[in-house]
């Protein structure tokens, strides 16, 4: 009979190539003011050939957190160590230490106190980039619980969070092996969209993101058709599990914004035609799935016309665009129709010939003339009546709708 306590948190590292770096991570999880009876380490080398797995055991063997070593041939990327930390884990909470990073000493017992107190799936502490930049929009304060579709949460998506391991496994939650890329945004989303709500510890650093000297680093691995197959994964997971909506449109601004808007920035015109032709290529079947009018207008002006560039095909129009936003101009504001809505000016505005629609120049959210951070554009805001019409005439029509729409027995 195992008389063992439970761990509360299972700490999983993948490591591949790693040293020094793993030296400080390991001493970060022994200097958890958790406790080392509280948490069990587990450690899959994937196949290191710097003394990486060397390093492990010996640490299991002098260590005070109970930790368990795997040592596997290559698997190419740091889904399938994680995978195998995960199916070994005995945690109530798990946590995806990667072996770059190392944390704060409190960082566990936060976090664990957080998940505990508001009972939620997912807690994010508190992320400060060493030696390389890390995500700020969702630190602005603790917040005891929030979901994916009133916060910055979809910004950060690494899988370096708390995880509450009985989430884990009801979903049969594990990380995409056949991905090459983003597999950590695609199981994080999923925990978001899926789970019980997400906690924000924000009052000091849990996490300390490090960029390695070397330049060798996880998310910079993968060429183009890697990172277009996860930003199809991503549009796809976020279609099946999110209805048709405000909701779902808000969250495929994330993989259109921070992914394919990068795949088409200006480094495109200096590629090989054969990258170019592939880059259209892979993009065309998910502007004609994900594409719609709903996500376009919660994106600012020049990402959007980018967009539409590419979902005509056009990357000579697009080639215009990137000319004409390095170079810093700021766009004449053109105010049309009744409502003097704002319309910023870029190339081809008003060019029938070029075939890209006004809609794509609309000021349809906080929008900036020129460089972000520049002269600030609002969209015109709805007076109050006409808000509330509208809004009473929606809910009519979904109440005529479900009227006349026969029911199936």
């Amino acid at each position: 009979m195992n008389n063992m306590p439970v761990p509360d948190v299972s700490v999983i590292v993948g490591a591949y190539e790693a040293m020094p770096y793993l030296i400080r991570c390991l001493e970060s999880v022994e200097a958890q003011t958790l406790g080392a009876h509280r948490i069990e380490l587990i450690a899959v080398d994937d196949g290191s050939t710097d003394g990486t797995g060397e390093y492990l055991e010996e640490f299991a063997t002098r260590s005070v957190v109970p930790t368990t070593v795997v040592r596997q041939a290559n698997s190419g990327g740091p889904s399938g160590p994680r995978n195998v930390g995960l199916g070994m884990a005995t945690g109530r909470y798990v946590f995806f230490l990667d072996a770059d990073d190392y944390f704060a000493d409190d960082a566990l017992a936060n976090m664990v106190a957080m998940a505990e107190r508001a009972g939620t799936d997912v807690v994010l502490g508190k992320v400060e980039g060493v030696n390389r930049r890390a995500p700020k929009s969702m630190w602005k304060r603790t917040t005891d619980r929030v979901n994916v579709h009133n916060s910055q949460i979809m910004y950060t998506l690494s899988a370096q969070k708390l995880f509450r391991r009985e989430l884990l496994e009801r979903l049969g939650l594990r990380f995409d092996e056949g991905l090459r890329s983003g597999e950590d945004a695609l199981f994080t989303m999923e925990a978001y969209i899926r789970g019980n709500g997400v906690s924000v510890f924000a009052d000091r650093t849990c996490y300390y993101l490090v960029g390695r000297d070397d330049g060798k680093h996880a998310t910079k691995a993968g060429d183009h058709t890697h990172r277009f197959a996860a930003l199809g994964a991503m549009m796809a997971l976020i279609h099946e599990l999110v209805p048709a909506g405000p909701k779902r449109d808000r969250l495929l601004v994330r993989p259109f914004t921070v992914g394919l808007t990068q795949q088409f920035g200006p480094r495109i015109v200096k590629e090989s035609p054969e990258v170019r032709r592939s880059k259209l290529e892979l993009a065309a079947p998910l502007m004609e799935r994900y594409w719609s009018p709903g996500v376009a207008r919660r994106i600012k002006v020049a990402e959007r016309l980018r967009l539409e560039c590419v979902a005509l095909g056009r990357l000579d129009l697009l080639a215009d665009v990137l000319d004409y936003i390095r170079a810093g101009t700021e766009p004449e504001v053109v105010l049309r129709g009744r409502g003097r809505i704002p319309h910023l000016a870029y190339p081809y505005f008003g060019d029938r010939r070029a075939g890209v629609p006004d809609s794509a120049y609309e000021v349809t959210i906080r929008d900036w003339v020129g460089k972000p951070g520049g002269r600030a554009i609002e969209p015109p805001r709805l007076p109050r009546q006409r808000r509330s019409l509208t809004s009473r005439l929606a809910r009519r029509v979904r109440g005529l709708r479900a009227w006349v729409t026969p029911q199936r027995g």
